[in-house]
């Protein structure tokens, strides 16, 4: 600390050249550090979601889950633990990896295995959907889809198929499915009663349409100085269509679909519903992935929105809900704002107490260089303008403002006692005429040393 003091004597431009630079620094470190809700955790963790439609919860645990997690601690290094859960119909297995592993080759040995385990699952088992996240992934804004007119399967499907695809090209943002509403799906109904009569079971009418709904394709026909591709009519065009695919032939008469069953345009039964204002709508939420600024996303989102919505229906409403951002700027504007109320009212009981305008503007200008001098700092680090870290520059504030105070008085109270003054200054001719006492001229970075006469 004294060789500061000591250079800072006798190199001051040097640091009027370094809050000159501060000053530079310190703004565009903050504009370009990512803001964000929290820290960025680096905990490794893999998601595996296993799907299986219709199977039980006990069923997946012993025949997907258990099998699964044995070949995961025997196959895949460096794991902490392993968490699952069985639901029905979808298997969740979270691994949990020892700090500072390469997460990397974590998800390639666990996409190994899986691709391997599939052979061992129940019959038509998929290969799992594999995702990696972290403790930063949240939510920085929730977009609400509703309209008066249209159904709950439409406005799932604009929010999935229309709206999602555009937005999932920011950088940093993840949207995963929408929450609400009534996915599409064409839904088979058969009549047991009608069934019975024909003598049919479920079985044939499955083997019917699977049998006469197919997409198999045929190549091309060259005709003269034309290429066409050619079209087999072994698939309907229209969902009506698969109403009328024959099913066999029962007393010379031919049984279609639509005489026992009736295939439509429908969806699966509901398992979430989310309404707005009492109505029923879709929720979407835009998560944050990576290093991405919540500040950037949010505003990105906005702007991409208006885009979007010229190719939407114009009945279609879309509310922006949780949106974190609005907190992120608050923080921020609320740690700027303590900081120059701090400054000037530190400044303000300078002038008042001490009389000096010097004093004054060293406090004034001290408390933002720190500030600015922290956030550059952040930011070469590589840290993120965050909840924990406005709180700390929060914190520090009051930190400066006492340690300012304190140095400028006891500075001034120094002066006063002659000590550090040039001869020829008034307050050394004072300290001087006090009986028996002799004071040697020194700098204020010397010793000082009182010796009696």
């Amino acid at each position: 600390m004294l060789g500061l003091v000591r250079t800072a004597l006798n190199k001051p431009y040097t640091f009027v050249v370094m809050a000159i630079f501060i000053c530079i620094v310190g703004p565009l470190s903050a504009l370009r550090t990512p803001t964000d809700v929290f820290p960025d955790i680096g905990i490794p963790v893999v998601a595996v979601v296993w799907q299986y439609t219709g199977l039980s919860p006990d069923a997946m645990a012993g025949r997907v889950i258990s099998p699964y997690e044995r070949a995961l601690s025997t196959t895949v290094n460096d794991i902490a633990h392993i968490e699952s859960q069985s639901l029905a119909g979808m298997g969740v297995v979270k691994v949990f990896f020892q700090p500072g592993v390469d997460i990397r080759t974590a998800n390639a040995q666990i996409t190994a295995i899986s691709q391997t385990m599939v052979k061992q699952m129940p019959a038509g088992m998929t290969p799992p959907l594999i995702l990696n996240y972290s403790a930063s992934t949240v939510p920085v804004l929730q977009m609400a889809f509703s309209s008066p007119t249209l159904g709950e399967s439409q406005i799932r499907d604009l929010a999935q198929n229309t709206v999602r695809p555009p937005l999932t090209s920011i950088p940093g943002l993840a949207i995963p499915a929408p929450y609400g509403g009534k996915q599409r799906q064409i839904t088979l109904d058969l009549d047991p009663q009608a069934m019975a009569a024909k003598g049919l079971s479920a079985q044939d009418v499955g083997n019917a349409l699977a049998a006469q709904n197919q997409i198999t394709p045929v190549g091309t026909a060259k005709l003269g100085s034309n290429e066409f591709t050619v079209l087999l009519n072994n698939s309907p065009n229209e969902i009506e269509a698969l109403n009328d695919l024959p099913i066999r032939t029962v007393n010379g008469a031919v049984v279609t679909i639509g005489q026992v069953a009736h295939v439509r345009d429908g969806s699966p039964p509901q398992t979430n519903i989310v309404r707005v204002n009492g109505g029923h709508s879709v929720l979407m939420a835009a998560l944050k992935n990576g290093d991405a600024s919540t500040l950037t996303l949010v505003s990105r989102i906005r702007a991409m929105l208006p885009q979007i919505g010229e190719s939407l229906p114009p009945s279609l409403k879309i509310s922006l809900l949780g949106d974190a951002s609005t907190f992120v700027r608050e923080s921020i504007s609320s740690v700027a704002r303590e900081g120059i109320i701090a400054a000037l009212l530190t400044s303000v009981m300078i002038l008042v107490f001490l009389g000096s305008w010097r004093s004054t503007v060293i406090i004034a200008a001290s408390i933002p260089l720190a500030v600015l001098s922290a956030i550059a700092l952040l930011s070469a680090a590589g840290q993120t303008l965050n909840v924990m870290t406005l709180g700390g520059l929060a914190l520090a504030v009051g930190i400066l403002v006492d340690d300012a105070t304190v140095t400028i008085e006891n500075v001034n109270w120094h002066l006063e006692q002659g000590k550090g003054c040039a001869r020829g200054d008034p307050r050394w001719r004072r300290a001087d005429r006090r009986p028996g006492v002799r004071i040697a001229a020194v700098h204020l970075h010397r010793v000082r040393a009182d010796v009696p006469a």
